[in-house]
């Protein structure tokens, strides 16, 4: 991880350094500025839209995994553009603009699909969700909670 961390670092130099070697000290600055404003803008109008998405399939009752995702995905997008540094800058944009950020959707949906099974049969089965509550296999039916379920509404 450290690896991955100095070679991020030692990238975003090396790209302020080109592009201040090309345009100047101070216009880097002013791009990196206006990339920060024009990035922050676009995740507060993706991000609005994420959210009235998913409000949406929720209403109708549908389940959310794409809408959830986006809403994830453009949080971290908006993360990236307020880092300083141009290759975290089009990191950024590529997670907000739809078409680029649907790509990483539909990749990290086949990847949480791929892992799901394994992380349940890592479980060996002991504990189960029905519901959105979970069960303890491990307890008998006829043997009470182990603690009063107290029902406060």
């Amino acid at each position: 991880m450290a690896v991955v961390f100095l070679l991020y670092v030692a990238a975003e130099v090396a790209a302020v350094w080109a592009v201040a070697s090309v345009i100047g000290f101070l216009p880097t600055l002013g791009v990196l500025l206006a990339g920060a404003f024009l990035g922050s803008w676009l995740a507060r109008r993706e991000g609005g839209k994420a959210a009235r998405a998913f409000a949406a399939t929720a209403r109708a009752g549908r389940p959310a995994h794409a809408e959830i995702t986006d809403g994830m995905l453009v949080g971290l997008g908006g993360l990236f553009i307020l880092v300083p540094g141009f290759v975290s800058d089009v990191v950024g944009l590529l997670l907000l603009l739809p078409p680029t950020r649907g790509l990483f959707r539909k990749a990290w949906l086949r990847r949480i699909e791929r892992r799901a099974p394994s992380a349940f049969h890592q479980s060996h089965g002991r504990v189960i969700v029905v519901d959105s509550e979970v069960v303890d296999r491990r307890r008998g039916d006829d043997d009470p909670p182990s603690r009063p379920v107290i029902d406060s509404w």
